[in-house]
């Protein structure tokens, strides 16, 4: 069973830096398209960055310059480097990878950024 865990968000000064880590159960990341998502309170989901099977990133115009999203598969985990934080990336982040045809989602780290 493929099952993805977040980690590394927590409460964080405006300007501050956090790396959110994406552990898979296995190795499922490879070249399969994956990336993060975020919801804040009262508002739609939204994509923050992905990497398709080519290693191409994308980026919300909101974050590009700011975060940077990477995998190693070696270690069975997705990041997303996230520095220059702002109130407005307060949320929930989730990661996904889409394996064999099916999307997998984690269950999501809260991002706090606040004085």
């Amino acid at each position: 069973q493929v099952q993805l865990v977040e980690s590394g968000g927590g409460l964080v000064q405006p300007g501050g830096s956090l790396r959110l880590s994406c552990a898979a159960s296995g190795s499922i990341f490879g070249t399969n398209p994956m990336g993060w998502y975020r919801q804040a309170p009262g508002k739609q989901r939204e994509l923050v960055a992905n990497m398709n099977s080519g290693d191409y990133t994308n980026y919300a115009d909101s974050v590009k310059g700011r975060f940077a999203i990477s995998r190693d598969n070696a270690k069975n985990t997705a990041y997303l480097q996230m520095d220059s934080l702002k109130p407005e990336d307060q949320a929930a982040y989730y990661c996904y990878v889409i394996y064999m045809g099916h999307s997998y989602w984690g269950q999501g780290t809260q991002v706090t950024v606040s004085s």
